[in-house]
Parts: C-alpha cells; sequence; structure tokens
C-alpha cells in the first residue's frame, strides 16, 4: 500500500498548480472583457504634415496605463511561482500601480498591502482601499522599498517590486502590449509607423518595452523619454552613472525617480527631454481645450515633449506622425494639478509655459518660454 506522506507533497504540488492555472486563467478573463484603450489625433492644423496622436490609457479598468504593467507582474510572479494561494502582496507604491495592482489582488482572493509615504493623498488611499488594498505608511519616501520587502518576508508573501520587474515582467516581442497595440492601431493612418513615441519613466518599464519592441520589429521609429524636474533618469542617461540620487519626488505623479531604478534601460532610448513642471501643468490646460478632456500629470509632460518634437519637424519640412501616452485621468488631481491654490502654494507659474504651448499650438513654432 502506498505511503500517504510520501505521496502528500505531490499532491500539495498538483493543488498549487491547479491554483496558478485558475489564477491565469482569471486574469486572461479579464483581458478578454476589456476592450483596448482609445488612440486618437490631436487637432493641430498648424503642424503641417505632422499628426500628435494620444493613447489613452485612462480607460483601462483602473484608470491608468499601470493596469498593464499590474496585469504583467502578476503573470510573472504567478508563472514563476512566487506567488501561491493565499499570498500576500506587497508593494512599494503610493499610486496608480497600488491602485491597479489591488484591483488584480481583489480578483484572486489574494490579501495586499501597498507601502507609501504617510504624506500621500486621501483620494489615493481611498483608492487602493476601494479595491480591498491595505495602506502601510512610512515617514520617508525613500524607506518604501526596505519596508515592502521586509513585510513581504514577515509575512510569507510576494513583494512585487514594480521596479526592479516592470522591464521584464512584460513580453515585448508582442502578447498585446502597449506598442504591439500602438502599431496595429496606426496601421491605416496616412503615416502608420510613427517617426516618434514619446512618454515618460517612472519605472522605466514601458519604455523598455516599446524600445525592445522597436528594435524587434525592425521600424524606423525613435523613441524619446521625457523627464520632469527633480529626477535623475535624463542624467542617468547622459552619464550612466547609476549612483545618481535626488533630494525629492518630481511633483509629477508617475514618472520620474529619485534614484535609478533597475527596470530602466537608456540603451533602448534614442533621446532624453527634460520637461519644467511648470510647463507639465500648463499642458494639462492646453490639453483640456484640445481634447475636452482632463489628464494626469505624466500626460502634460508626454505632450510638451510631443509639440517640441512635432514643431522641430515642421520646421526641417518633414512629414509624419507622433504618439504619445495619456496615462491616466485627471480626476484623480482636481486638488494639485488643475487647482490655482496648488500651484501657487508649491511656486508654480505656468504662465509662460502656457503662452509658450499656445503659440506653438498656433504656429507650429517651438519657442522659448
Amino acid at each position: 500500500m502506498p505511503d500517504a506522506r510520501a505521496d502528500s507533497p505531490a499532491r500539495a504540488a498538483a493543488v498549487s498548480r491547479a491554483w496558478v492555472r485558475e489564477a491565469v486563467r482569471c486574469l486572461e478573463r479579464d483581458v478578454q472583457r476589456s476592450a483596448d484603450t482609445h488612440l486618437f489625433a490631436v487637432d493641430l492644423p498648424a503642424l503641417d504634415g505632422v499628426a500628435i496622436y494620444l493613447k489613452d490609457e485612462s480607460t483601462h479598468p483602473t484608470g491608468s496605463l499601470k493596469h498593464r504593467l499590474a496585469r504583467s507582474l502578476f503573470l510573472f510572479g504567478l508563472c514563476n511561482g512566487w506567488i501561491r494561494e493565499g499570498s500576500t502582496i506587497v508593494e512599494a507604491s503610493s499610486g496608480s500601480t497600488a491602485v491597479s495592482e489591488a484591483y488584480f489582488a481583489r480578483m484572486l482572493g489574494l490579501p495586499f498591502v501597498a507601502v507609501m509615504p504617510r504624506g500621500t493623498s486621501p483620494a489615493k488611499i481611498a483608492q487602493i482601499e476601494f479595491y480591498g488594498g491595505r495602506c502601510h505608511f512610512v515617514e520617508r519616501a525613500g524607506d518604501v522599498y526596505a519596508e515592502a520587502e521586509r513585510l513581504a518576508g514577515e509575512r510569507g508573501g510576494h513583494y512585487m517590486d514594480q521596479f526592479t520587474y516592470a522591464e521584464r515582467a512584460t513580453d515585448w516581442r508582442g502578447n498585446n502590449n502597449i506598442a504591439e497595440s500602438i502599431f496595429a492601431q496606426m496601421s491605416a493612418e496616412p503615416h502608420p509607423e510613427p517617426a516618434w513615441v514619446v512618454i515618460g519613466a517612472g519605472t522605466g518599464g514601458t519604455s523598455a518595452t516599446i524600445g525592445r519592441y522597436l528594435r524587434f520589429r525592425g521600424a524606423a521609429t525613435r523613441l524619446a523619454v521625457v523627464d520632469p524636474e527633480h529626477s535623475v533618469f535624463a542624467d542617468y542617461y547622459a552619464t550612466r552613472d547609476a549612483s545618481l540620487t535626488a533630494a525629492r519626488g518630481s511633483d509629477v505623479e508617475g514618472i520620474g525617480r529619485p534614484r535609478v531604478e533597475p527596470s530602466f534601460v537608456p540603451e533602448v532610448i534614442d533621446r532624453m527631454i527634460r520637461v519644467p513642471n511648470a510647463a507639465t501643468y500648463a499642458a494639462l490646460r492646453v490639453l483640456e481645450r484640445l481634447t475636452g478632456r482632463r489628464y494626469g500629470g505624466s500626460t502634460g509632460t508626454d505632450f510638451c515633449g510631443a509639440l517640441e518634437i512635432a514643431c522641430e519637424m515642421v520646421a526641417r519640412g518633414e512629414r509624419g506622425s507622433i504618439v504619445t501616452l495619456a496615462c491616466d485621468a485627471g480626476d484623480r488631481y482636481l486638488d494639485t494639478y488643475y487647482s490655482d491654490a496648488w500651484l501657487a502654494a508649491n511656486a508654480y507659474d505656468i504662465a509662460p509655459h502656457l503662452a509658450r504651448l499656445e503659440r506653438a499650438c498656433a504656429t507650429g513654432r517651438w519657442s522659448a518660454a
């Protein structure tokens, strides 16, 4: 008669594999229920022969580009054997990644903890808690990484670590990643292969995915990454000094980092553009006029970079298309980026940047602020 004790590890492994298999199917069903995000042209007649397109990621179920990353991180953790039934999922994030991961954790019946600075806005905390997540606070922003790792170890859970795994969790060859989606949606446009894709970097995962996909596809499209104030990515791109740090956050949620993150891959980037934060916030007002929609701060940074490149193309007599990202909706930022009181309290004067951006939209010429 077989020894039941000897067979129990095999049975436990089979049960675990069955749970993982169903978890992956659950994530796939969520994809099938969700349509792709919209791509639409911004109406700018003065940019003669150059078209700017916005890939609107705010229409994901959790309202941001990070929905893609969170799903990829869960699949990566499941298929690597790091996430099991009952695992507590821990992430270092006070923003959209935490919201999206809380959504997927609830879907799979897993506890979720977001580690964040104590000063995180009540609106973000409420969104994470809406999906059943719990918020764990630290006094200093730089402590989130170690504290998230400690909590995961203490609970026998899994630290997602978006800043390390973002660049490898997504299949950059395709599988409906954002780059493949952009090229599919551009296929019938007058200039189907974009001259440029312009994006910001937070983890660096999206820029790595797009940059690798462009090379895999053999596209002539170039990749520009825009970087806000108080972020080290632009300096790292120029110097390759991975020890660079900044004393504070970027003030543009979702992009810019005070340290060089492991997922940021400079080798796949063709150009870095620094964008003043005041220009970012001014761009949100311009985009609202042009599109009738409000977007988050990183979208303003993206648009500044895309408009600058578009004006350069016009000046050289080039024709073509530029694709940039609308990363999340502006309703999360009504008390910050869209608030005149918040701008004044933080010493941001958007007037000169607003005038420059409006001139660029009206004339197709880029000038100093």
